[in-house]
């Protein structure tokens, strides 16, 4: 049987200097392969790199429109940092987020013609509370029944899914949309103020830094988050603290649902201003790599939330001006969040070349 040539071996110590270091060669690492796929491509690659890595950045309007796509991508990562630091393998965000979407939805549309401009927190808290009750049946089956969270949560996504095409094409479907699914477009007083006159920036960018900033006080400076990180790193001690771990279980999913779901609502009442079936691009899953870019870090979600905005808005552009095909597009934004998890590996692993050879087995 064939050995793998390369060997990897735990370090004793991170190595702090590759924290650093690793962005850098992940990055340097993609622009080397976007100029060799680009230039396979027949493309230009320097006008490709530009149109990715510069273009959404060369106007106010630029910067804007990442904030936008930040939002939620930032909202639903802060949350899975809770469950993740909890050893709660929470992959429903994508479904927490739609139905957030839905409850903010049907609060929208109930919005009288003449309501305040008070009435968008009507739409954020239903929707918090729409994506926190969908988290809970996730917190229900594993605590209850000891059921896989990570296949419930994925399942629910799915079930999310089918709910909102059935509203958008049945009860919520604008009756004069000429049969398209879809609702009618939000009353003004349900919809995201907008933060930055002639720009689609609106309130919930603001809101999404501040949970950033609330849950790393939740999970650093708060004994709540103490119980959460050792219930994950060290189960049994945790039990011998008095720490209850159902307890960690319904509040881990609650906190990851309501964020997921109020990025819904945020989506939905903000740049869409109703609901569409695709309401979500795939946020809630775009999110998991988030975390994990931003090494499980409430704050260092708030970077890699918007490197991941960068790209999704990079490929757009791409798209549209060099007429690439969305799925080379998206294979080089997976290129990107590979080079930076596998580079941030050597933060913890030294791997050392061995050579191909044969190893003696039955």
């Amino acid at each position: 049987m064939m050995q793998f040539p390369i060997s990897m071996t735990p370090r004793q110590m991170p190595a702090k200097s590759l924290a650093w270091i690793s962005p850098v060669i992940a990055i340097v690492l993609t622009i080397v392969t976007g100029f060799i796929l680009f230039a396979a491509l027949g493309q230009d690659p320097v006008v490709a790199l530009k149109t990715f890595f510069i273009a959404p950045l060369d106007s106010m309007r630029g910067w804007t429109e990442v904030g936008v796509k930040m939002t939620p991508l930032l909202l639903c990562a802060v949350g899975l940092v809770v469950c993740f630091k909890s050893n709660i393998w929470n992959i429903g965000a994508e479904g927490q987020l739609i139905a957030g979407a839905i409850a903010g939805g049907i609060a929208a549309l109930a919005c009288p013609a003449d309501a305040g401009g008070w009435y968008f927190l009507v739409v954020l808290v239903a929707s918090a509370l729409g994506g926190a009750l969908w988290g809970a049946f996730t917190a229900l089956l594993r605590h209850k029944f000891h059921a896989n969270e990570i296949l419930v949560s994925l399942m629910l996504v799915y079930v999310a899914q089918y709910l909102l095409a059935w509203a958008v094409q049945g009860p919520m479907r604008d009756p004069m949309g000429f049969g398209f699914p879809q609702t009618k477009l939000f009353e003004s007083a349900a919809l995201m103020p907008i933060v930055l006159e002639g720009t689609r920036l609106h309130l919930g960018f603001v809101l999404a830094l501040l949970a950033a900033l609330g849950i790393w006080v939740l999970m650093d400076k708060m004994a709540l988050g103490f119980q959460v990180k050792v219930s994950g790193m060290a189960p049994l001690a945790a039990r011998y603290a008095g720490f209850h771990p159902g307890k960690l279980i319904w509040t881990s999913m609650i906190i990851s649902g309501a964020l997921a779901g109020l990025a819904g609502g945020i989506e939905a009442a903000g740049p869409l201003g109703q609901l569409t079936p695709t309401i979500s691009p795939g946020y809630g899953f775009a999110a998991i790599i988030v975390v994990f870019v931003g090494r499980l870090s409430p704050l260092g979600c708030v970077p890699a939330a918007f490197v991941m905005a960068l790209f999704y808005l990079g490929g757009e552009l791409a798209q549209s001006r060099l007429g690439l095909p969305s799925s080379i597009t998206g294979v080089y934004q997976g290129l990107l969040l590979f080079f930076i998890l596998a580079c941030d590996t050597m933060i913890f692993y030294r791997f050392r070349w061995t050579g191909f050879s044969k190893e003696a087995g039955r």
